[in-house]
């Protein structure tokens, strides 16, 4: 399966000013194909997000990307391009969702309005159309009586609607690709199901990639594809969903798997990971998660383990799962 978005060595800096490099996003390397949904895990304040937003090239001021990192969508690297030359990729080729949509709707315009500007600035088509359009897409998101409700104000709309107002702008400019920023924040267990729902009959649907953004290994399951779990600005395990969830390898990806509730067996005490992920800042060495990692030997310390892969589609970086250094 050929990758539509391939994502190569990004790596994602910060250079105070009179202080050494903070590297939020280091090495980091995937894809994602059309029709498929990979899922990018981890604990917050690990550089998932940062991660969407250098793929649309939307880095906070100050941000820079390394001189080998590598976006590239359809053969172009992204990474590559100006301002200008990269504005049309935005929307019309590569669309987020962002995690919290009462703060990303303009709160003094109707949804109909924002939808309606969204299709027109990547198509120029009369305002008529494009309200019939807006119309179609809130019908396509699952929002009832959509001719009704795309006069609505946004804070008229559920938590749950105001999501789908936001898939819809999405959708506006026929994306290719859709990265989905923790699209369940804030919601309850029964919308999350839903709106996971729909970002699965979307892409299966339109044939659209979809990066998947999320602390939460329980709504990756029965979803995604692929599941890519990061670590303190590195992939530290990706792997098949189904093999993932049958036998994780990585320390850290049991950890959180061990904080899951279960539905089945005794009711006792969640496993937790001791201590807290570190700030870019003062990431440790050799492998990041040593300071945390109950398995950790003195090849962790000293030396960063590589994502080395023990099936065709399972990779692990960690020296002892995945063997010593040499």
């Amino acid at each position: 399966m050929t990758d539509l978005l391939e994502v190569r060595d990004l790596r994602i800096s910060f250079a105070p000013p009179g202080a050494a490099p903070i590297v939020p996003v280091d090495d980091v390397s995937f894809g994602v194909a059309a029709g498929e949904m990979v899922a990018l895990v981890g604990e917050s304040g690990c550089g998932k997000s940062l991660t969407g937003l250098a793929i649309l090239r939307l880095l906070p001021r100050g941000a820079q990307l390394g001189p080998k990192s590598a976006i590239r969508f359809a053969g172009v690297d992204l990474a590559t391009l100006s301002e200008t030359t990269v504005r049309p990729y935005r929307g019309a080729r590569i669309a987020m969702v962002f995690q919290d949509p009462m703060s990303s709707l303009n709160p003094v315009m109707r949804v109909g309005a924002q939808i309606v500007e969204a299709i027109q600035a990547h198509a120029s088509v009369p305002f008529s159309t494009a309200r019939a359009r807006a119309i179609a897409l809130l019908a396509e998101v699952g929002i009832a009586d959509p001719a009704d409700r795309v006069d609505a104000w946004p804070h008229q709309l559920s938590g749950g609607m105001r999501q789908r107002v936001m898939l819809a702008i999405a959708l506006a400019g026929e994306p290719d690709v859709l990265i989905a920023d923790e699209p369940t924040t804030a919601l309850d267990v029964t919308v999350q199901a839903q709106i996971l729902e729909l970002l699965d009959t979307l892409r299966r649907t339109r044939q659209m990639a979809v990066l998947l953004i999320t602390h939460d290994l329980g709504i990756v399951a029965g979803r995604a594809d692929r599941v890519l779990v990061m670590y303190a600005g590195r992939i530290v395990e990706s792997a098949p969903a189904s093999t993932l969830f049958a036998a994780p390898q990585h320390p850290y990806t049991r950890g959180l798997f061990g904080s899951i509730p279960r539905l089945d067996g005794p009711v006792e005490r969640l496993a937790s990971i001791a201590g807290v992920v570190p700030p870019p800042g003062q990431w440790p060495s050799g492998c990041r998660f040593h300071p945390r990692c109950p398995l950790a030997v003195a090849a962790c310390v000293a030396t960063r383990p590589p994502l080395v892969a023990d099936t065709a589609a399972h990779a692990t970086a960690c020296w002892v799962t995945a063997g010593s250094p040499t």
